[in-house]
């Protein structure tokens, strides 16, 4: 870890909560105004699906995004760095909100067919990985949830628990992404625990 600094790598799957990205990294950052002991720097992986619930304008201009043709535009030839790689050694944390069906789905079963899910298969399973579903009711009442989920928390990844509220299709029920204070708080409290070691 470098010294005074906290990388958290944060990555966004296709769910509409993924419109709360903008706001997720900024307050995380904003965290950086009041903290003596470190700073947040933050990097950004999206899936392809992510890039329609917001505006890359609405990011702060120190977040580096990353995408699938980020990865094939870094390797050209052998020796070069590869990017879901590199991206892993670089974080501290990675933190997924949020997590769709979808990409949990992939998760539990190891497919990496794109750059976030390659990170996560090659993830430093000492490092902190929190996940935070976002799904409709029904997905997240499915059977086959409840068993992916368990699979991750068994690997030693932390789950923020999704809420219940009204989603966008107007469906009430648990399955939205936790708050964004909620997140914020995890993330800021494993921080603290690595700068107190």
């Amino acid at each position: 870890m470098e010294k005074n600094v906290y990388k958290v790598l944060v990555a966004a799957t296709g769910s509409v909560a993924a419109l709360k990205i903008p706001i997720l990294v900024r307050t995380l950052l904003e965290l950086n105004e009041n903290e003596s002991r470190y700073k947040f720097e933050i990097r950004l992986i999206v899936t392809e699906h992510a890039k329609h619930f917001f505006a890359t304008s609405e990011l702060p201009p120190e977040v580096l995004l990353f995408d699938d043709n980020c990865e094939w535009q870094a390797w050209k030839q052998r020796g070069d760095p590869v990017l879901h790689i590199e991206l892993g050694k670089w974080a501290d944390m990675m933190v997924i909100a949020p997590l769709d069906a979808n990409t949990l789905a992939k998760m539990a079963q190891g497919i990496c067919d794109n750059l976030l899910t390659c990170t996560t298969r090659a993830w430093d399973m000492s490092k902190p990985l929190l996940f935070c579903p976002a799904m409709n009711t029904r997905m997240w009442e499915h059977p086959i949830t409840a068993k992916q989920v368990q699979v991750l928390s068994e690997w030693g990844h932390i789950q923020i628990h999704p809420i219940s509220k009204t989603m966008m299709c107007g469906d009430t029920g648990i399955g939205a992404m936790a708050e964004v204070q909620t997140i914020v708080e995890e993330i800021r409290k494993i921080a603290c625990k690595s700068f107190s070691k």
